[in-house]
């Protein structure tokens, strides 16, 4: 390989890695529904569940329609176990995964 092209490389490398850090971390909770407040537009709500490893609270926005036509239509509702997975990012937790856990 030629010098121009491995300083282009590097720098291509450089470069993607710098922007892969700008991205925002995921998170992960599976628990209980504490509370579910809905906008007043119904097209987002703010869960509050209670994390089963840490006991904490975790706030997650969650704005797809096919939850939000669950919350509405009552098939999850509060204290029901939920697994989730969100985006952590400035503005708060934005659900990318949000379902009811599965068994007996």
């Amino acid at each position: 390989m030629t010098k121009i092209a491995k300083v282009v490389l590097g720098a291509m490398l450089v470069a993607s890695l710098s922007v892969t850090s700008v991205f925002a971390a995921d998170g992960r909770t599976v628990g209980p529904i504490q509370k579910i407040e809905m906008a007043a537009d119904q097209k987002s709500a703010i869960v509050t569940v209670k994390d089963n490893k840490s006991g904490k609270d975790v706030v997650i926005k969650v704005t797809d329609d096919e939850t939000l036509a669950k919350f509405k239509d009552k098939r999850i509702v509060v204290e029901d176990e939920i697994r989730s997975k969100f985006e952590i990012t400035d503005d708060g937790n934005n659900s990318k995964l949000f379902r009811k856990t599965g068994g007996c």
